[in-house]
C-alpha cells in the first residue's frame, strides 16, 4: 500500500485498484481507518477523536490531490506524495 502523506505520526496511504468508494487508508499507532474522500465518512475501522480531526483537517485540504491519486491509483500509474499537514 503506497504512503503518499506521514504527518504527526499519522500514516496516509491508498491501495492500487481498491473497492469504492474512492477512499484513503489512515492508520496511527495499532488503530487505522478507511476513510472516503467525498464526504470524509469512516467505512471501516477507528482512530482517536483527535487523530481523526487532524486527518479530516488535513483531508480538507487536498481533497483535489487524493482524487487525483485515487484515479492514478485506478489506472497502476505511481500515485504523487501529498504535503504534509503543518
Amino acid at each position: 500500500m503506497p504512503e503518499i502523506s506521514r504527518f504527526f505520526g499519522i500514516i496516509i496511504t491508498m491501495n492500487y485498484n481498491d473497492h469504492v468508494p474512492p477512499h484513503f487508508h489512515a492508520r496511527y499507532g495499532g488503530d487505522q481507518a478507511i476513510i472516503t474522500i467525498e464526504t470524509l465518512r469512516v467505512l471501516g475501522g477507528r482512530l482517536s477523536p483527535r487523530v481523526m480531526g487532524l486527518v479530516v483537517e488535513w483531508a480538507l485540504q487536498h481533497r483535489d490531490e487524493l482524487m487525483e491519486d485515487w484515479r492514478l491509483a485506478r489506472e497502476s500509474a505511481p500515485l504523487k506524495r501529498i504535503a504534509p499537514l503543518e
